[in-house]
C-alpha cells in the first residue's frame, strides 16, 4: 500500500510539472534540451533542440556538459546557469554592426486580441566593454533566414514577400550591466493572431543602439548570456494601459493588516531609482489611499543577502524611502506614510537562485486604520 501511494504521488508530482510547463508557449525554454554538448563557438543553431538562428550571426551555446563550452567558467568570463544546466550567449552590439539573435517556433499560432506576456532573463558577460538599455523581440509569421551577419533591420525583414510581423522593444532607464545577477527582461502585448516564431536581438545599428561604454578603450562590445525563454497567456492587461490618477483601479480592495507586495517594485542589483513600472503599481496603492482617507500605510524595504547586513540595511532604507516619497509626491499626506528598511534578513525566496534575490529585492506594504 505504501509502495502504491509513493507511485501515486510521483505520479500526481509529474502531472503537475507538466501542466505548468505546458502554460509556456516555448519549448526547451531553458536550452536544457540538446543535439549535441557544445564543443565549439556558435554552435547553437545546431545543437540546441527547437531553437536556430535567423542570420549567419554565430550565437553560442554553453553547457556544463562540455569542457570547451563549459558552465560556469567560458570564454567570456564566469556565470553561474541557475535554471539547469545550459544557456544561450549573444552579441547584442558589436563593431561594424555585428548582430547575433536567437529564433524558436512557438507551441501554437498566437490568439488576434489576447494579451500575453513575454519574458528572459539576461546576464551581461564579464568582458564586454558596452552595456545597452534595449531588447528587442520579434514575432513572425514564418521562420526567418538571412544570409546577413549585421542587424535584422525592418527592411531585411520586409523584403521577404508574405512574411507578418509583430515587434516591440522592450527597454528600462537603466541599462542591463550586471554581469553577475541574471536580471529579468519583460513585457506585455497584443497579439495579432500571425505570430509562430519569436525572434529575440538587438534590431538596431550601432548608431540606433543606446548603449552605456564600461571599460576604457571598448572594442568588444555587449555580449550577453541569455536563459529561462517564457511566452504565456498574461492574466490581466493593466500592466499594458497607461495609469492616471482619474482612470486607476481605485475600487480595488486591500486587505488591512495585512503583508501586501507591490507587484511591480522590483529593483536591479544594487540600486534603489523607481521605475515607470513600479510608478503605476505605486500610483494604484495612492489612489486607493487618496478615496479613503482614513487609511494609513507601512512601507518595508527588503533585500537579497549579496553584501554586509550594514549595507543591506542602507540599501533597503532607500529602496522603501523611494516608495514613500513618491506616495509623498502623489499627494498622500505625510502623517499617514510610515517606512523602514529591513536588509535580507526576510526574504521571501531562496538566496541561491537569481530568481529568488530578485524576489527578495522587494518592497512590501501594510494598510491600517489611522491611530
Amino acid at each position: 500500500m505504501v509502495a502504491k501511494n509513493t507511485y501515486s504521488l510521483v505520479l500526481a508530482f509529474f502531472w503537475g510539472i507538466t501542466a505548468l510547463l505546458s502554460q509556456n508557449l516555448i519549448q526547451n525554454p531553458s536550452f536544457e534540451q540538446y543535439e549535441a554538448c557544445p564543443a565549439r563557438l556558435g554552435s547553437f543553431e545546431t545543437d540546441v533542440v527547437y531553437w536556430s538562428t535567423p542570420t549567419k550571426g554565430s550565437t553560442d551555446y554553453f553547457n556544463s556538459c562540455s569542457t570547451i563550452m563549459g558552465t560556469p567558467e567560458n570564454f567570456n568570463g564566469t556565470q553561474p546557469a541557475d535554471f539547469g544546466k545550459g544557456y544561450a550567449g549573444l552579441y547584442l552590439y558589436a563593431p561594424d554592426d555585428y548582430r547575433e539573435y536567437i529564433q524558436v517556433p512557438l507551441v501554437q499560432t498566437l490568439e488576434k486580441g489576447k494579451t500575453y506576456q513575454v519574458s528572459f532573463y539576461v546576464s551581461l558577460a564579464e568582458r564586454s566593454d558596452f552595456a545597452i538599455k534595449d531588447f528587442g523581440v520579434l514575432f513572425a509569421k514564418d521562420k526567418l533566414d538571412l544570409n546577413i551577419k549585421k542587424e535584422l533591420s525592418k527592411m531585411h525583414m520586409y523584403k521577404i514577400v508574405g512574411n507578418t510581423y509583430n515587434f516591440m522593444e522592450i527597454g528600462t532607464t537603466n541599462f542591463y550591466r550586471d554581469s553577475r545577477d541574471w536580471v529579468v527582461v519583460s513585457t506585455r502585448f497584443v497579439a495579432k493572431g500571425v505570430e509562430n516564431y519569436m525572434i529575440i536581438g538587438n534590431f538596431k545599428n550601432n548608431a540606433g543602439t543606446r548603449k552605456f561604454k564600461i571599460k576604457k578603450g571598448a572594442k568588444q562590445g555587449a555580449y550577453y548570456y541569455m536563459d529561462m525563454v517564457s511566452l504565456k497567456p498574461a492574466q490581466s492587461t493593466a500592466s499594458i494601459v497607461t495609469s492616471s490618477p482619474e482612470t486607476d483601479l481605485v475600487a480595488e480592495n486591500y486587505e488591512l493588516d495585512k503583508i501586501h507586495i507591490f507587484k511591480s517594485v522590483l529593483f536591479n542589483f544594487d540600486e534603489f531609482k523607481l521605475l515607470d513600472s513600479a510608478k503605476t503599481d505605486v500610483k494604484r496603492i495612492y489612489n486607493y489611499l487618496d478615496a479613503n482617507k482614513s487609511l494609513q500605510i507601512t512601507v518595508d524595504g527588503h533585500t537579497d543577502n549579496i553584501g554586509t547586513s550594514s549595507y543591506n540595511q542602507y540599501l533597503s532604507d532607500k529602496r522603501c524611502s523611494a516608495v514613500a516619497q513618491y506616495l509623498i509626491e502623489l499627494g498622500l499626506s505625510e502623517d499617514r506614510i510610515s517606512w523602514k528598511g529591513h536588509g535580507g534578513i526576510a526574504p521571501i525566496a531562496s538566496n541561491e537562485t537569481a530568481e529568488g534575490r530578485h524576489k527578495n529585492r522587494r518592497v512590501a506594504f501594510i494598510i491600517s486604520e489611522k491611530d
